[in-house]
């Protein structure tokens, strides 16, 4: 077996049971990565040493974060972090789709519900009507 081999699976061994890169480790990587670069070009193009300490600061905490997190033996905790991470992505994600779509439509207008924020939609030329919210049974005063 070569050195290489060895330690690859040294590595493997260490990290099992280990949290590793998730979603989340990713994005905040990349945050860090960025942030990064943001500083360094701050430190020769600026020369307040008080906003590069700072983000100093953010990138050290940042990176012991992600190391935390990667290496946490506490799986159920950091899986459930990264659900509610994916989670709110997708929710943002489908939020934008459906407001393209919505736009997109030109059959139909689209109204939002005060009480409940549930979207109503209608067809474009009825004129002045009532319409009632399907989920809380409110009542809205529109014009298509």
């Amino acid at each position: 077996m070569s050195v290489f081999q060895r330690i690859g699976n040294a590595l493997a061994r260490f990290m099992y049971g280990r949290n590793g890169m998730d979603q989340l480790n990713r994005t905040l990587f990349l945050a860090y990565f960025s942030l990064w670069i943001i500083e360094l070009v701050l430190r020769f193009t600026v020369k307040n040493t008080v906003i590069i300490r700072m983000l100093e600061a953010l990138l050290l905490a940042l990176m012991l974060l992600i190391l935390l997190r990667m290496f946490s033996r506490n799986l159920p905790k950091r899986q459930a972090e990264n659900q509610r991470w994916v989670n709110w992505v997708w929710r943002m994600k489908s939020r934008n789709a459906g407001a393209k779509a919505r736009h997109a439509d030109k059959e139909h207008k689209y109204f939002t519900c005060k009480s409940c924020k549930a979207v109503c939609r209608v067809p474009v030329g009825k004129g002045k009507i009532v319409i009632t919210c399907p989920r809380c049974g409110a009542q809205i005063n529109a014009k298509t």
